[in-house]
């Protein structure tokens, strides 16, 4: 006769707790993008959050030190024509943060020190190269000012040139010699005609 055994877990009875409402972010309106996207980039100094916005696409940055309920009249970074998709924080500067948008475009932006204080609408630069909305942003972890972007969804005609079209690796060094490089698709080819997601990036580096 066997008998069931209840495995322990020293986890099993413990259960979180929920901050006080003055250290959350409150009242914030968040995009209703239909994005694979954390609509959210942090870094030791700031959080970034896509917001709904109308004319265009717009996120806030806001002090990490500044929570509670946030004012609908905060400031925002709001200098693409389309919904933002996503946003990234460069690894090297805590004031320098990308957003990539459905206006095709890649933009890279100086955020003052202590925040905004004004409505932010000219980047440091933009970058014009895709075709199609842009969906997914990364830096490079160890390589200064390096960016990747892609579009999620290509529309193949043959494999070589729909990996071009997808996915195109921004380079500076320095800053005013911004450069667009296309990057091949390493993948397997694709049938004539055919569709294939990308749904995530990643740099591989080192040993």
């Amino acid at each position: 006769m066997s008998r069931k055994v209840v495995r322990t877990s020293k986890f099993r009875h413990v259960f979180g707790q929920a901050v006080k409402a003055d250290q959350c972010y409150d009242d914030i309106r968040i995009s209703q993008q239909t994005w694979d996207s954390n609509f959210c980039s942090v870094n030791p100094s700031f959080v970034a959050m896509i917001v709904e916005a109308s004319g265009g696409g717009a996120f806030i940055v806001l002090p990490l030190s500044k929570t509670g309920r946030i004012d609908m009249s905060t400031p925002t970074v709001c200098g693409h024509t389309g919904p933002v998709l996503d946003i990234e924080w460069c690894p090297h500067n805590d004031h320098v943060i990308a957003s990539g948008s459905e206006d095709c475009s890649v933009m890279i932006w100086q955020i003052p020190e202590g925040g905004l204080t004004s409505p932010l609408k000219e980047p440091v630069v933009k970058l014009d190269g895709h075709s199609k909305r842009v969906g997914i942003l990364s830096w490079h972890p160890t390589a200064r000012n390096v960016l990747m972007s892609t579009r999620r969804r290509m529309s193949t005609t043959s494999p070589c040139t729909a990996a071009k079209r997808a996915r195109r690796a921004w380079a500076t060094c320095p800053r005013e010699a911004w450069r667009s490089t296309s990057v091949r698709s390493p993948g397997p080819n694709l049938p004539r005609g055919g569709k294939r997601p990308i749904t995530a990036v990643a740099w591989i580096y080192g040993r």
